[in-house]
């Protein structure tokens, strides 16, 4: 292996590595330091002092940890996130002892055809063209594609608020509000996951070249794109309600971290703007976190039956173009030249010298 092989396979490992850690923040720390940042600090600019609202960590915590758990659940069913360990045993039922038929070829190829068409199928296959054809960096094509994603996150925030507030009481009832803006929380990420491929497959180029720029400027830029869009949508949503005068105190009540609370800590204090932080959580971290995870699946190469039919079919004109010329062999080369040689010059000593030749020849 040459050294520049070594190098690249070298970085390539570390990137991999670094947006592994990153998937993990995403779930974990993201949140709730978002949470944090938001709610533990109380600033009295009165008297100058700065004091920590204890009574909020035990809610930080628990809602951090949660609403990170249940995007990353939505990103991967929504996503069609499948290992390729799952697939070569014909899916998750098998895989999961629902099924007898593990490693049955029927169920394998239809593993594989639900993994092609899914939108983490796309997205592994665009990384890996990327990648591995164009030469692009690997931090570079995650954060191009994160930016990418921000038209969708924001979607994600105004059309379940839309259908909370567009939606007229005499058509619904306010108390069923909530309950059909999650409904079309869950179609509108269905949707941005099946249009993020579409749509990173033409400007990931551009926004890549953008993410590095960014990149040089700040080494924290691999996660400095989420917290910025966090608190920049967390501002314009809170002044978005306010202007509206929408009654938050009617969702007082709809707190998914409150039934884990009373389990773990009664007493904890929920703030009274919470449904807001939930509102972008669950607009953030849900895309964000199939993004990586997609990077993650397309960087370390993908199979042939994975490839795209004009993918598969450049790789074959490219094999064959690179192909090495092979010599034809001697009979020397054979190690048969100096016995044949023998034999025709002990006939032409036979024969006087002289070789019959027939007459049609």
């Amino acid at each position: 292996m040459s050294l520049r092989a070594h190098v690249s396979d070298t970085e390539s490992l570390r990137h991999r590595v670094a947006i592994s850690v990153l998937v993990f923040l995403q779930v974990t720390l993201v949140p709730i330091f978002g949470f944090s940042a938001t709610y533990l600090l109380k600033i009295d600019r009165g008297a100058f002092s700065v004091s920590v609202r204890t009574e909020l960590i035990e809610w930080i915590v628990v809602a951090g940890l949660l609403y990170g758990v249940f995007s990353l659940t939505l990103a991967l069913l929504l996503g069609g996130y499948k290992p390729l360990s799952v697939v070569s045993r014909g899916g998750w039922m098998p895989v999961l002892g629902l099924s007898r038929r593990k490693g049955d070829p029927e169920l394998v190829d239809l593993s594989r055809l639900s993994l092609h068409v899914s939108p983490y199928g796309r997205m592994t296959r665009l990384v890996d063209k990327k990648v591995r054809s164009e030469g692009i960096d690997l931090i570079s094509v995650h954060g191009g594609l994160q930016l990418i994603a921000v038209p969708l996150q924001v979607m994600l925030i105004a059309i379940p608020l839309a259908i909370m507030e567009g939606v007229p009481e005499s058509v619904m009832r306010p108390e069923r509000a909530f309950e059909l803006g999650m409904a079309g929380y869950l179609f509108s990420l269905w949707l941005a996951v099946r249009m993020q491929p579409l749509v990173s497959q033409h400007l990931v180029v551009f926004a890549a070249m953008f993410r590095t720029v960014v990149w040089r400027v700040s080494r924290f830029s691999w996660i400095l794109p989420i917290l910025i869009f966090w608190f920049t949508a967390r501002f314009l949503l809170e002044a978005s309600l306010e202007w509206l005068e929408v009654d938050l105190s009617k969702w007082s009540d709809i707190h998914i971290e409150s039934l884990v609370l009373d389990a773990v800590a009664p007493e904890a204090e929920i703030p009274p703007k919470a449904i807001i932080d939930f509102l972008i959580a669950i607009s953030v971290l849900p895309l964000a976190t199939f993004t990586s995870i997609s990077v993650l699946g397309g960087s370390n190469g993908i199979p042939t039956w994975m490839l795209s039919s004009e993918d598969r079919m450049e790789n074959l004109q490219m094999d064959l173009l690179e192909a090495p010329d092979e010599e034809v062999p001697t009979l020397e080369d054979l190690g048969v030249g100096g016995i044949l040689q023998t034999e025709l010059e002990e006939d032409e000593e036979e024969s006087g010298g002289m070789i019959d030749i027939p007459f049609e020849l």
